[in-house]
């Protein structure tokens, strides 16, 4: 199964894909779709559609996962954040690919297996588990690894094997 596994944002949006087969995961590449800062918000965000597109286009993921959002301090950061990821998923809902979301604590569960990990630690276990020589950058890029890994442990879990009708509760 392909996922692509996406750290939502408006500036830079991170993007990992991940090959997972039989309990083990594979990076197939990573990056960040970025925005110039003086443009409108509109601009950016057609941007961030059209480049969503080509990454789907290209990859071919089976499905995405998606950081929930998570307001802390500042909430008009927050919204535009809620812009990109409503285009985000607006583009993977276009493209009929099946999309799972999952919260910060979710992510940071499944990859180090402690919800209130911090963030190098989260990067440090991405880079451990993927086999990767050194931590992907920019860190939006290894945290949507983070999230498709997220989603590949979830959807490979023993207790979603043994029972079809238990929900997603990574």
């Amino acid at each position: 199964m392909r996922i692509l596994g996406i750290d939502p944002g408006v500036a830079t949006v991170g993007f990992g894909v991940i090959e997972a087969q039989a309990g083990r995961q594979q990076m197939i590449q990573y990056g960040a779709i970025t925005t110039p800062a003086g443009q409108p918000l509109a601009a950016r965000l057609v941007q961030i559609a059209q480049d969503m597109e080509t990454l789907i286009t290209q990859f071919q993921p089976d499905e995405m996962s998606i950081e929930e959002l998570f307001f802390s301090k500042n909430i008009t950061t927050g919204i535009a954040v809620a812009h990109a990821r409503g285009v985000i998923l607006y583009t993977a809902e276009r493209l009929h690919l099946p999309v799972y979301e999952y919260t910060p604590m979710q992510i940071k569960q499944a990859v180090v297996g402690y919800g209130l990990a911090d963030k190098h630690q989260v990067m440090d276990m991405t880079r451990r588990l993927l086999k990767l020589k050194s931590i992907p950058r920019p860190d939006d890029a290894a945290d949507a690894l983070a999230i498709a890994m997220c989603r590949a442990r979830s959807a490979t879990s023993l207790l979603r094997r043994k029972d079809p009708d238990v929900k997603e509760t990574v």
